[in-house]
């Protein structure tokens, strides 16, 4: 379970106790958060119905990518992930530059997650300043990621449990609502679905804007091959969980989309501004609309959860390979990497101070400043995975083995998605604010690779 591609001592290393399922809701915790609950009437609002076709093209991507990735997790667990792996395929550069670019994103992730969900608590509760119900659910987490990776684990299942099984509520309800099986209520037919300006009111445009909106709704399922190193029976469950995960997002994330679709019309105002308790409060269940909402604020806390959980582990990967500072690697008793765990909840407290000075105008800028870095993530794993597949191959038949899990259609899927990336980055050069998100990165990706450069040569002078 080291993060060096050389032995290390073990006096600093993490323990193991992660389960399957606790993976699995893991990655599902992660990945069901503001993208859905939060982002998904914006989509809507842009593509009409056709943002399914977002939905699933982003879909199709994300699953190719995490079968790439489960390849090489299931082979070689690591908690520094494909930071590791791009290390040993493509060189330090990447590795460093995929693990300070990755764990920067997640910490403008935190600072969203919490930001969304202290806004819902102080909707409730007016006389709260916004700042002290996220400082205390900072307090909260940090309690909770300091106690140990399997009372972590068990927290991270019950939440996103809660909210998986909302969904499936939500679903249930929905599907009823629009075969016109609830008391008070008839069927809804294909009138918003299609005779609000057809299934794609705005044309490919439409869709090629909602995919730009949904493209990185999916982004955090990677954290499973993360957690992978600390699981009970690494290469078995990280293959297991992300077998099942990308399949149960998908249901999930269109299932959602397409019920809100069929029952109300997609320029809804209340669909944009909340697309599920909107749904709910058409079928006449105001009381199921508001337990939503805390469902909202479950997910987003879960997701809090599990970024605390990434940026931590990725920050202590990143240190035991020498790409960060020594004292990052130093792990408590409960065999948790607390130096790193409490760097994230800082910069938790940083989102808090900023939650107090920018109370109306701290969550666009997060979300933002995340702007295109998983694109990045996305395509460093598919060069990674094309270089490192016949290593492992190789090992696989020299071991008398297979491997335990295989990315379908190497190479041809590889580079398939590669080129389907360039086509997502080209058609973000096409609008403004994506546009800007784009520079941004960019920007971001040089400032790394510069440190980068600088550490090199301080560690060559001193040999």
């Amino acid at each position: 379970m080291s993060d060096s591609l050389s032995p290390a001592p073990s006096a600093d290393r993490l323990g193991s106790g992660l389960r399957t399922r606790h993976l699995t809701m893991m990655g599902l915790g992660s990945a069901i958060g503001a993208g859905l609950f939060l982002g998904s009437g914006v989509g809507i609002g842009v593509a009409g119905p056709a943002v399914l076709v977002s939905y699933a093209v982003a879909g199709v991507i994300v699953v190719l990518v995490m079968r790439m990735l489960a390849e090489m997790a299931s082979a070689r667990p690591a908690s520094g992930s494909f930071s590791v792996y791009a290390e040993e395929a493509l060189g330090p550069w990447a590795g460093f530059l995929l693990g300070w670019l990755y764990w920067f994103m997640l910490i403008m992730v935190l600072g969203a997650e919490i930001t969304g969900a202290a806004q819902i608590v102080t909707g409730w509760a007016p006389a709260l300043p916004q700042w002290t119900v996220a400082l205390a659910f900072v307090a909260l987490f940090a309690v909770i990621n300091l106690w140990g990776v399997r009372q972590f684990g068990e927290f991270e299942f019950w939440f996103a449990f809660i909210k998986v099984a909302a969904i499936i509520a939500f679903l249930v309800v929905g599907v009823a609502l629009a075969f016109g099986w609830l008391p008070g209520t008839s069927a809804v037919g294909t009138e918003n679905f299609l005779g609000q300006g057809g299934f794609a009111p705005q044309g490919w445009s439409g869709i090629a804007a909602g995919l730009l909106v949904v493209a990185f709704a999916f982004g955090g399922i990677e954290i499973v091959t993360i957690a992978s190193a600390e699981a009970e029976d690494p290469q078995t469950a990280v293959g297991r969980a992300t077998r099942t995960i990308v399949w149960r997002i998908l249901v999930f994330y269109l299932g959602s989309i397409a019920v809100m679709v069929f029952v109300l019309p997609w320029d809804s105002p209340a669909l944009e501004a909340s697309p599920f308790a909107s749904v709910l409060d058409l079928a006449g269940l105001p009381i199921a609309a508001t337990l939503m909402e805390i469902v909202v604020v479950i997910a987003l806390l879960s997701a809090f959860n599990a970024q605390v959980y990434g940026t931590s582990r990725m920050a202590y990967s990143l240190a035991r390979r020498g790409d960060g500072p020594a004292v990052l690697t130093r792990v408590s008793r409960a065999d948790v990497p607390w130096v790193s765990v409490l760097i994230s909840i800082f910069f938790g407290v940083v989102a808090v101070g900023l939650n107090w000075l920018l109370p109306e105008t701290l969550l666009g800028i997060l979300l933002n400043a995340v702007g295109a870095a998983l694109l990045v993530v996305w395509v460093l794993i598919a060069l990674s995975q094309l270089r490192l597949r016949p290593v492992l191959a190789a090992e696989a038949r020299a071991s008398g083995e297979p491997l335990r899990l295989r990315a379908w259609g190497y190479p041809w899927l590889t580079w398939g998605v590669l080129v389907a990336l360039a086509a997502l980055t080209a058609l973000m050069l096409t609008d403004t604010a994506a546009r800007n998100q784009l520079f941004s990165t960019a920007g971001l990706v040089v400032v790394i690779l510069a440190i980068y450069a600088v550490m090199a040569r301080r560690k060559r002078s001193r040999r």
